[in-house]
């Protein structure tokens, strides 16, 4: 169980670090990549398995702190796709949604190391 948990948290900070790293790259010209698009899928699959995990075992996961990056996760899930969605179509992605998607991702990280 330990070798699979740490597996998860890597791929999970894979995901941050993909959603956070396309949002500086494209700082200047908000878009959302498709790298950010799966950084976000891979980031809400990991959480909730990771929480899946932590319910197994011994311990008592703090249910406040992860509910609360789950909703911010949907947040940055539904973000990336309504912006993957436009650029898509070829069409210019909303300053809004984009900085939305890294926006929310640094939150969600602030509150992951900060929230003990």
């Amino acid at each position: 169980m330990d070798i699979l948990f740490t597996l998860l948290i890597f791929l999970h900070i894979l995901g941050a670090a993909a959603i956070f790293g396309g949002w500086l790259a494209s700082f200047k010209k908000p878009t959302v990549g498709l790298w950010q698009w799966i950084g976000a899928i891979t980031q809400v699959v990991t959480g909730i398995l990771m929480f899946g995990l932590l319910e197994m075992g011994d311990g008592e996961p703090n249910r406040i702190k992860l509910g609360i990056k789950l909703i911010i996760a949907l947040g940055i899930l539904v973000a990336a796709w309504l912006g993957r969605k436009k650029v898509k179509a070829n069409d210019e992605v909303p300053t809004g949604i984009a900085h939305a998607v890294g926006g929310l991702a640094l939150v969600n990280i602030a509150i992951a190391v900060l929230w003990v």
